[in-house]
């Protein structure tokens, strides 16, 4: 397995690590239940290094990215991030990502540690028709830290400085960490404000203690999941896939679909207008956990209505919660509907997503 260079912190802290994504990766520390707690409450830090960064400079550049993202490229502006998809030909998700804008000429693509490396062959099969456009792999050179929760901004300025207080969210800015170029952006994958820092492998454990030293409380990808989920954040593999078109897994808001000709924009206009599905939230009645492929039925348990994509039990809200992919005569939310939980088929209500945001 792949190791992040916060590994050895990690391993000292007695995290207990899994394979992930090929990554050996800290899953939690103290415990899942409570590092939820500590993002919801204080502030968490996480080590997400395994995500991959691709750089992509030129003449070329903005119109390389523009014509494979399904977000509108020419709204940022430098200093300016958007959430964004890759779409295969048919309209399928080919991996979610963060388009960064540095300059006119010049973007950083956040992508999924799992996708990254069938990601760097897309974007290499379209960069050859844009020849004024270079495309670099940074992934391995550079470490990425987040820190989220209500205190956040308040850590991350006692060892970032208070230039980065006033950033809003989806924005970033360049500085430096001990005369070491970094990259802070207000953005992340919890439901809580906070910041992602991009920074070079040989800062990253001392910039990681000096936030742990400032009350910043380490999570792993347990924690993690549970949060995003709380959020609604959709994970590609589970929400997310080639299978199902961006309208089917919640994030066709990012499909602009009058910006111009992009990878798979054909097939997207018309798996829109045809789409019978939607994603929507579950809350179970009673005291159970859902989980990715349960089936959930209707009312009267008699029709199949949809599959549980992602579930887990929400320390926050304290029920099982669930996202899934329900015909859309039955995704209001009001809904009752049942979930097929092994075998045990409970009562469920479909809900508005999130579940939670922003204190709330």
């Amino acid at each position: 397995m792949k190791q992040t260079p916060l590994h050895d912190i990690h391993v000292a802290a007695k995290a207990t690590m899994v394979d992930f994504a090929g990554w050996s990766m800290p899953v939690s520390y103290a415990g899942t239940v409570s590092e939820v707690q500590a993002v919801r409450t204080k502030t968490g830090i996480f080590d997400v290094s395994h995500m991959g960064e691709f750089r992509i400079v030129g003449p070329d550049a903005f119109n390389l990215v523009q014509s494979i993202t399904t977000n509108d490229v020419s709204r940022l502006q430098p200093g300016e991030a958007q959430y964004s998809l890759l779409l295969t030909e048919e309209a399928g998700v080919v991996d979610d990502i963060i388009v960064y804008c540095l300059a006119p000429d010049s973007f950083l693509i956040v992508v999924n540690a799992g996708c990254l490396q069938k990601d760097w062959v897309w974007f290499e099969k379209h960069a050859g028709n844009f020849p004024d456009s270079a495309l670099v792999d940074e992934s391995d050179l550079t470490s990425l830290i987040a820190i989220q929760g209500p205190d956040a901004v308040r850590i991350g300025s006692l060892v970032l400085g208070n230039e980065f207080t006033d950033l809003q969210r989806f924005q970033f800015a360049l500085g430096r960490y001990n005369n070491v170029p970094i990259t802070v952006s207000r953005t992340g994958y919890t439901g809580e404000d906070g910041f992602e820092i991009f920074c070079e492998n040989r800062v990253a454990e001392q910039l990681w203690n000096a936030l742990v030293k400032e009350g910043a409380v380490p999570a792993g990808l347990g924690a993690r999941d549970v949060l995003r989920l709380e959020a609604a954040y959709p994970l590609y593999g589970h929400e997310l896939d080639a299978d199902h078109s961006p309208w089917e897994s919640g994030t066709g808001w990012a499909v602009k679909l009058k910006k111009g000709d992009f990878t798979g924009k054909r097939q997207a206009e018309i798996r829109r207008q045809q789409n019978l599905n939607k994603l929507v939230g579950i809350t179970m009645n009673a005291k159970a956990i859902p989980r990715e492929g349960c089936i959930v039925l209707d009312a009267n348990s008699e029709s199949e209505i949809g599959t549980v994509t992602s579930g887990t039990f929400s320390p926050t809200l304290q029920q099982g919660i669930a996202m899934a992919r329900v015909s859309i005569d039955r995704a209001a939310p009001g809904t009752d509907v049942v979930v097929d939980i092994r075998g045990r088929k409970l009562a469920a209500t479909v809900v508005t997503l999130p579940f939670y945001r922003n204190g709330v």
